[in-house]
């Protein structure tokens, strides 16, 4: 296994620059994700770092060679990287066996390898098949024990469980990156899909218009994102004006406990006024308003069986609509109920940050 070091990386296609002097560095063994919407450049950071596509400046080094600074380049073939595409793109004329040993030495091609590689991504005894013969799942399976047949350094997943139906890409997922960890390998994804991201990776890059707006770990990218948008692209998120004080942040729902930590709030003084952040299941309710410091009204349930979205409306502040999330979905309140909300757990919050967030939409 190998590090990853991304260093100052541009890149253009013609007028339009989609990488803009992006470094990002993946330790050895880790699995890191790189979290972004359509068009924000992940793809094509992955190509070039698979070597498909030449950096127009910057540098790759994967483990201790150059693979390419402007003046030294690595051919793909050279690099020593797993690659597992979107589609899978399986050879529809070659077996299982086939495929997975098409990029193998010779020797090797027959041997027990590749049999212990189907086994390994749960494929054993499925030589023989042909990929038609396969469930789409299946098929990914396969293009993972292709990448791993070459023994890399590096291994490079594109979207690979984007083609699935829900509870099959949840298997998948939870499979592949089984895989991955017995054998210690270090991984990059690219994805759009924000619960993959936080549920496989060791480490999370938020990536928007060719560059990286934040990298940590899941936990502190979800509970201390850098900025809103940030916070806005990883779930759903309730934004409310507050006043900086002493004891922590001033809100609708009272005095809140700020996060001390967030690089936001340092550049503020006391009476500052600043945008929190406040997540959906941070909030509770309660139909017992007699002593309640914070009421508001039901104004929609989504029932999904494992929870319910309550959307709410403050009673502090009408124009305001309000996420909030129960596990006791069976008996989330109906619309038009009066309740009393609280919030748990430290907040995020941000100065000079009021004109970069919208509430919620019904």
């Amino acid at each position: 296994m190998s590090d990853l070091e991304i260093a100052d990386v541009y890149k253009s296609f013609g007028p339009l620059m989609v990488l803009r002097g992006l470094s990002v560095s993946v330790a050895p063994g880790s699995f890191a994700s790189i979290l972004g919407p359509s068009g924000s450049g992940k793809t094509t950071l992955l190509r070039i770092v698979a070597g498909f596509e030449r950096a127009d400046r910057g540098t790759i080094r994967i483990g201790d060679q150059i693979a390419d600074d402007g003046e030294h380049y690595l051919s793909p073939d050279r690099r020593r990287i797993g690659y597992v595409p979107q589609e899978g793109s399986l050879f529809p004329h070659l077996s299982i066996e086939q495929n997975v040993s098409f990029g193998m030495p010779r020797h090797d091609r027959h041997g027990q390898k590749v049999a212990d590689l189907l086994e390994m991504v749960g494929l054993g005894g499925m030589q023989r098949r042909y990929p038609h013969e396969l469930s789409g799942g299946q098929q990914q399976r396969v293009a993972l024990a292709r990448a791993l047949a070459v023994e890399p350094a590096l291994v490079l997943l594109d979207e690979p469980f984007s083609s699935l139906d829900d509870s099959l890409r949840a298997t998948v997922r939870r499979d592949v990156r089984r895989v991955l960890r017995e054998l210690g390998a270090t991984v990059v994804l690219v994805t759009h899909d924000q619960d993959e991201a936080l549920s496989l990776s060791d480490k999370v890059a938020i990536m928007s218009e060719g560059v990286i707006g934040q990298y940590d770990t899941p936990a502190d990218i979800y509970q201390r994102p850098a900025t809103p948008e940030i916070a806005k692209r990883l779930g759903d998120s309730n934004f409310v004006i507050g006043t900086l004080e002493r004891g922590g942040v001033s809100t609708g729902f009272g005095l809140l406990d700020l996060d001390l930590q967030l690089p936001g709030v340092g550049v503020g003084s006391f009476d500052a006024s600043v945008v929190v952040l406040v997540r959906p299941e941070q909030m509770s309710f309660s139909t017992a308003t007699d002593h309640a410091a914070t009421t508001a009204t039901v104004i929609d349930t989504e029932f999904y069986g494992h929870d319910a979205i309550v959307k709410l409306r403050p009673d502090w502040d009408q124009s305001t609509t309000l996420i909030a999330r129960t596990t006791d979905a069976a008996n989330a309140p109906r619309p038009g109920t009066k309740v009393a909300l609280a919030v748990h757990g430290k907040v995020s919050a941000w100065v000079d940050a009021k004109d970069t967030v919208s509430p919620p939409t019904i």
